[in-house]
């Protein structure tokens, strides 16, 4: 059976979830990304014992973080799933496709593009 999910979805793949830290989730945003979906083993399951709290404590970081500055922390989500869970995995996948579409463009990546279409200033800007 071969499940399929948004082809918008980008997988990363870590040695555990708790090797994600705020600056990568952050990083993800300034490179573009319209939304972050941090998937990670079941809770008391994780292979590296606490990597999964880790990882949640920092996703509900940057959701603060996002909310602080202006883009949302809605942008950002955490689950749990075993790796038997694929469709799980898809109905998450497609509940966080929907939220980043209601949610709209990252404005940090339409700022970045309306500031590359600007016309370069002319010489009498410059010197005046």
């Amino acid at each position: 059976m071969r499940l399929s999910y948004p082809g918008s979805v980008r997988i990363i793949r870590v040695p555990c979830t708790g090797k994600v830290d705020v600056l990568h989730i952050l990083r993800c945003f300034e490179r573009g990304a319209d939304g972050v979906y941090v998937v990670g083993c079941r809770e008391g399951d994780c292979h590296y014992q606490n990597g999964n709290f880790r990882a949640r404590k920092r996703v509900e970081q940057a959701q603060q973080l996002l909310d602080r500055i202006g883009i949302g922390g809605q942008r950002v989500r955490m689950c749990n799933l075993s790796s038997s869970d694929a469709p799980l995995f898809v109905r998450f996948a497609e509940e966080m496709h929907a939220a980043v579409l209601s949610a709209g463009p990252n404005p940090v990546r339409t700022a970045l593009e309306s500031k590359k279409r600007a016309p370069p200033p002319s010489g009498e800007e410059l010197n005046a």
